[in-house]
């Protein structure tokens, strides 16, 4: 089913995370401000991404199963599920099932029982080395070996819902590297260029892991890189169209950590300055060298929204949000 996205009535869950709010950002462009944002805010500073957004109301995650199960919050016609806890270093396994998957689980029932569209939040953590592939073709997930209990606890979700036979019901999105506005609150899972930004403004230079892997030079590792605004406008073009299924939302295009950084210097006007650190042992098994979204699906939806070059996302983040402190929603008044 199409929504018109000028007027539907939409929960956000995770809406004041990084891609949530980018998404609560999106609707606002819209026009649509018939929104109800739900997160677990607690002591973090995520809360200022709300500060410049529109929305109807806000719930705290604990509360929002009973309160939809009640019929308390009245009718969605779409739910953007990112809530999650996206820490790929996360150690505690049980607290994972219980936040990104049996949550996941038990919201994605109360969609399809309530006549809701469910959009949830997947991650290209769940291919893993790469070695099995990066296609979205739901049929071979089960091929997938994650290589962190973070990415698996989005497999398991992907496989319950094909088990369940509800993958041409629901649309899952596979975020690849995904970086821009409002990430602060993210602490060490922040993106690079945000990392990158605090360095040269402290110290003049930007540290970078070194490479363990002979097929790649210091630096040389790759990433499909995607600016959130464009993230954000793939995921509102397969909520918003019927389509259905798991889908990559990368750029098609594998860039090294050099090509992220070196437009960083370029944006704060600084001489450039890379230093190579030693990776730390406990993620060195864990790490990948290169990621790149196969988006064939997403072009074969009709997507027609161009991708931001690199270097101009990174400019764009740096200069528009990064040395002016704004957020999503300042830049319009939001």
């Amino acid at each position: 089913m199409t929504l018109d996205l000028t007027s539907a009535r939409v929960l956000v869950t995770g809406g004041a995370g990084f891609i949530g709010s980018a998404l609560v950002w999106a609707l606002n462009r819209e026009g649509n401000s018939n929104i109800v944002v739900s997160d677990l805010l607690g002591t973090s500073e995520k809360w200022r991404n709300l500060v410049p957004l529109r929305f109807e109301d806000y719930v705290e995650a604990d509360d929002l199963l009973p309160l939809l199960e009640a019929g308390s919050l009245g009718e969605f016609d779409l739910v953007l599920h990112m809530g999650a806890c996206s820490s790929t270093t996360e150690r505690d396994a049980s607290y994972l099932i219980r936040n990104n998957y049996e949550y996941t689980k038990s919201l994605c029932i109360w969609a399809l029982d309530s006549g809701t569209e469910f959009t949830y939040a997947s991650s290209a953590a769940t291919y893993g080395d790469g070695s099995a592939g990066m296609d979205d073709d739901a049929s071979r997930i089960e091929r997938l070996r994650p290589l962190n209990m973070y990415g698996y606890s989005k497999q398991l979700f992907d496989l319950w819902a094909r088990r369940e036979g509800i993958l041409d019901e629901i649309t899952g999105l596979k975020f690849f590297n995904v970086f821009g506005p409002n990430e602060a609150h993210k602490g060490e899972m922040r993106s690079m260029v945000h990392k990158a930004f605090g360095q040269v403004q402290a110290e003049g230079k930007v540290r970078l892991f070194r490479s363990y892997s002979p097929d790649f030079a210091d630096g040389e590792q790759q990433r499909d890189f995607v600016y959130v605004k464009d993230a954000v406008a793939i995921a509102l073009h397969l909520a918003s169209g019927g389509w259905t299924g798991l889908y990559n939302v990368g750029s098609g295009t594998a860039n090294t950590w050099l090509e992220l950084v070196r437009p960083v210097f370029e944006a704060m006007q600084c001489p450039e300055k890379i230093e190579f650190i030693d990776m730390p042992e406990e993620i060195r098994g864990k790490y990948q060298y290169h990621t790149l979204a196969d988006v064939s699906r997403l072009e074969g939806t009709g997507y027609a929204g161009p991708f931001t070059p690199l270097s101009e996302a990174v400019k764009d983040y740096v200069g528009e949000y990064l040395m002016t402190g704004r957020r999503l929603g300042d830049e319009t008044g939001a």
